[in-house]
């Protein structure tokens, strides 16, 4: 067993997934690999259960949570979270199946928080510049002044506020209590982010290059931006009245 966990969400990547899986287990770090599938009709689960096959002997390192339909983003990478904390992984990982995020970097977060003493690494756009691939302006754009919003309003130190490509340690999902996290979209990138920095953990931003996928189709959709516009005031509102204790966890649960 790794000391690591890599959490992918899927739905309907049946054309990245045998990639992606490949990808991971092609590293010279050896990381385990959670895959939370939302029951996709395109047979992403039925790929992953034959990739199973290939990859746990001698040991187990690629495992699968099938979920009954589409229930979103937020709630898959909670679920990843509490089985990972219930496996006892001192870091977890986060990243898109879709080759948004190179593989490669997997191995610099990882190491920002194991040897370098960060609690969450962000593997960051916009840290050094804009640093986006294959994306209309438009989408840049508004992914840029999204993160500049969310600074404006939540006071977050954080250029990537929508960053999806991250590493924890484990004591920050046991601090930040990921069974009370209020968004599903989105959105819960940015609260995570903010209840990691509320609660005083520190937090490293690690420029990549994101290249827009290429198989497959965008997850995006107008609810998940006024989910984020909107819930990032009621975040905000909601952490005046909160207390924040470094080190106090709350239950997962």
């Amino acid at each position: 067993m790794s000391n690591a966990l890599i959490i992918i969400p899927t739905y309907n990547e049946s054309e990245n997934i045998t990639q992606i899986v490949d990808a991971v287990f092609s590293l010279p770090k050896d990381f385990d690999l959670l895959i939370v599938d939302d029951h996709s009709p395109d047979g992403t689960g039925a790929i992953v259960r034959q990739l199973k096959n290939q990859y746990n002997q001698p040991k187990e390192c690629l495992f699968l949570i099938e979920r009954t339909g589409k229930q979103g983003l937020g709630t898959a990478y909670i679920e990843g979270f509490k089985w990972a904390l219930s496996k006892h992984y001192d870091y977890v990982l986060q990243m898109d199946a879709d080759f948004s995020h190179s593989p490669s970097d997997l191995i610099t977060l990882y190491l920002t928080c194991s040897e370098s003493g960060a609690d969450l690494a962000i593997g960051s756009r916009y840290s050094s510049g804009v640093n986006v691939v294959n994306w209309p302006m438009t989408r840049v754009l508004l992914s840029w002044f999204a993160s500049a919003y969310v600074r404006l309003i939540s006071g977050l130190p954080v250029m990537d506020t929508t960053a999806g490509f991250v590493c924890y340690r484990r004591k920050v999902l046991e601090t930040v209590g990921i069974g009370q996290i209020n968004f599903v979209g989105y959105a819960f990138q940015i609260e995570m982010k903010f209840l990691t920095w509320k609660y005083g953990f520190k937090i490293s931003e690690i420029p990549i290059i994101f290249t827009d996928r290429t198989r497959g189709q965008s997850k995006m959709s107008s609810g998940i931006f006024k989910e984020a516009f909107f819930g990032v005031i009621q975040m905000t509102i909601m952490g005046w009245f909160r207390k924040f204790i470094p080190g106090d966890a709350v239950s997962a649960a």
